[in-house]
């Protein structure tokens, strides 16, 4: 889905939806008290968040996994794998495909040893199995199925939590203080243009940033499409680089895309004479014989106090 611009304030439509919003949060919070996470003997990292939408925890979750190979630990992640089929498995990113473990999982596999079921105590003790030293759960703060040794609540410093409503009503999957409670640390990334850390309270609040690496084109001349939370960023991220974007392309959060449709954008761009960019994470869903048609824009996260965030890190597990 594509984040919907009412999240952004109250308004008629979130005033209409708040009661659903009520019961959503009542039921994600009767959901975590019922439920009692069992422990696995080595520390499990879950990069979480509050909000619908991208967030940036995907690449918070990679940069985490740098860092702690960098620490010289062995760290695996689990993923519950939307948008897959298969489950228990190592993602092999030269043999599966994002219709089978979905998108992030095979992002995420360039960086570390993924374990992709939606049961995330199963695929932690798969991973522990395989040798992990370290679980790093991209997502799955919600999940009352694993206990958590250390959690991190991830936000995107220019959208905040919206209007502060929980789905349908607004963005939030549970309320700020209920997240916060469950949390130890906070990260925002790039300018904290709604002043979320003064709501934040008790808690150490690491900052960062996406930085999108160098566009490799000889060609300006652009079109852009994405299949991810809020594609604006990405189409942002573009123009600071100096790209002439003739025409961006939405298409729904996790999109599998058909040969058709990308057909469609090689035709286009041929007409155009235009050269065709999308994100890392949509690349995986290409498949491979028709690569070579598309560009990516790399991303990392680039941290403000990189040694102070390790020495935490360190300090907790």
């Amino acid at each position: 889905m594509k984040t919907p611009s009412y999240w952004m304030s109250e308004n008629l439509i979130s005033s209409i939806l708040k009661p659903l919003g009520y019961i959503y949060a009542y039921a994600t919070n009767l959901r975590l008290s019922i439920k009692h996470p069992r422990k696995v003997c080595r520390p499990v990292i879950c990069i979480g968040n509050i909000t619908a939408g991208g967030t940036g925890k995907t690449p918070v979750a990679v940069s985490f996994a740098k860092l702690l190979q960098q620490m010289g630990k062995n760290p695996f992640f689990v993923s519950r794998g939307y948008g897959g089929k298969l489950k228990g498995v190592m993602v092999d990113k030269s043999r599966h495909s994002a219709a089978e473990v979905g998108d992030e999982p095979l992002l995420l596999s360039r960086q570390a040893p993924v374990i992709v079921n939606p049961d995330r105590f199963s695929g932690a003790q798969k991973a522990l199995q395989s040798g992990a030293e370290i679980i790093i759960m991209d997502d799955g703060f919600q999940n009352p199925g694993l206990h958590k040794d250390l959690s991190f609540l991830v936000f995107d410093g220019g959208v905040g939590i919206g209007n502060g409503l929980c789905i349908p009503a607004g963005p939030l999957r549970e309320s700020l203080a209920s997240g916060l409670k469950r949390a130890q640390a906070v990260i925002i990334l790039g300018e904290d243009k709604h002043n979320l850390a003064t709501q934040i309270k008790g808690l150490p609040i690491f900052r960062g940033s996406v930085v999108a690496k160098k566009p490799e084109t000889n060609n300006n001349d652009v079109i852009a499409f994405a299949g991810i939370g809020r594609p604006e960023k990405f189409y942002t991220s573009l123009r600071e680089h100096g790209i002439n974007l003739l025409k961006t392309v939405d298409f729904p959060d996790h999109h599998q895309y058909t040969m058709s449709e990308l057909k469609k954008l090689i035709d286009e761009a041929q007409k155009k004479n235009a050269v065709l960019f999308t994100t890392a994470k949509d690349f995986v869903k290409i498949p491979t014989q028709i690569q070579r048609h598309f560009h990516v824009l790399e991303i990392e996260i680039s941290w403000e106090n990189e040694e102070s965030l390790k020495t935490f890190i360190t300090q907790n597990i």
